[in-house]
């Protein structure tokens, strides 16, 4: 009876603690985003490179220090597969970064948020070209009703800035890209890594990538800034939510669905929409809610149905029939009755 009764307590327990690492998760994914918006169009440092250079340098020496007090095992990488497979991939993402956070000089939060949704539409048009993804009338359609709500969107912008929407487009672009090669690099290599080991291998190369354009265009132009204003608190709380948002992924995984991130995900871009209007008082119009709201629905259905055919791989491995003969018990020999 105590047995029964303990049962239901442990498993709203579970559920408590996986939601609270969910909502911390959103709360530190939105705080990255609110902070690094204050910090390049507000605080009078606009320099989108030195301030991902912070962020990657900081994570780089936390992931290297948790590997090696041995609270997290990072992945053996060999010569060949770094040069290979983590260099491109972190040259992407370095690229991701500086044009993510360089277009917050020209537009704002909520718009970003916006222009993101079209993400699943970019990485299945890329995923399409690099034969990861299978072509199909119905993925096709359902990506041309985000591209419409987010074309919508995009017209309803009341401070529409080309230089942001072509810097956040192409760190769109970069990151869809950066996501199929890992799929296509190291998923089909059988490497896996957590979000710490991901970070211990590639914020040091993402850092060099940074590094030299930060040496040659940004640094003259901050030594030459009279309104130059460096809030290392801030920086340090920026980079230190960045390497804590990673955290809460590492703490996630396993302990919820696909398609409950999902939803969490677009509960995080509702709330950066509403923060940013409301903290930073950027006009929202109703094209733009109209047109957000239908590339929403474009993107909940893509989730769900890549969840539902997820599921259905699952479950046909798991029924697919033994191939192989059997074994016999005794003398290790395939039994007479092999597969039919």
């Amino acid at each position: 009876m105590a047995e029964a009764q303990a049962a239901p307590k442990g498993l709203a327990l579970q559920l408590v603690v996986t939601y609270g690492y969910m909502f911390l998760w959103i709360g530190l994914s939105a705080a990255v985003i609110m902070i690094n918006k204050y910090v390049l169009s507000m605080s009078g440092f606009p320099y989108p490179v030195a301030l991902t250079c912070t962020h990657m340098l900081f994570c780089a020496v936390l992931a290297f220090l948790l590997v090696k007090l041995g609270f997290v095992e990072a992945v053996n990488i060999s010569a060949d597969t770094y040069l290979s497979c983590i260099l491109p991939i972190g040259l992407l993402f370095a690229g991701t970064l500086w044009l993510g956070n360089a277009a917050y000089l020209y537009l704002s939060v909520s718009f970003i948020q916006m222009l993101k949704a079209s993400m699943p539409m970019v990485v299945f048009i890329v995923g399409v070209l690099f034969a990861t993804e299978k072509f199909t009338m119905k993925s096709a359609l359902n990506m041309l009703v985000v591209g419409t709500g987010i074309a919508i969107a995009s017209y309803g912008e009341i401070h529409f800035v080309v230089v942001g929407v072509l810097l956040q487009v192409g760190s769109i672009a970069t990151e869809s890209v950066r996501l199929t090669l890992v799929q296509i690099l190291l998923q089909k290599r059988g490497i896996k890594m957590n979000p710490v080991s991901t970070l211990y291998h590639i914020a040091p190369c993402c850092f060099v990538f940074l590094f030299l354009p930060f040496i040659y265009i940004e640094l003259p132009k901050m030594v030459a800034d009279p309104n130059l204003r460096v809030n290392v608190p801030l920086l340090l709380a920026s980079a230190a939510c960045a390497f804590a948002l990673n955290m809460s992924v590492f703490l996630l995984i396993g302990k919820t669905s696909a398609l409950t991130m999902n939803v969490a995900g677009v509960i995080k871009d509702w709330l950066l929409i509403l923060l940013s209007v409301v903290l930073y008082g950027s006009p929202v119009t109703r094209t733009q809610l109209m047109g957000y709201g239908l590339a929403f629905v474009g993107v909940m259905y893509y989730n769900y149905a890549k969840v539902e055919q997820m599921k259905q791989s699952a479950a046909a491995a798991q029924k697919a029939p033994e191939k192989q003969p059997l074994i016999a018990a005794e003398g290790g020999q395939a039994s007479s009755k092999g597969s039919e």
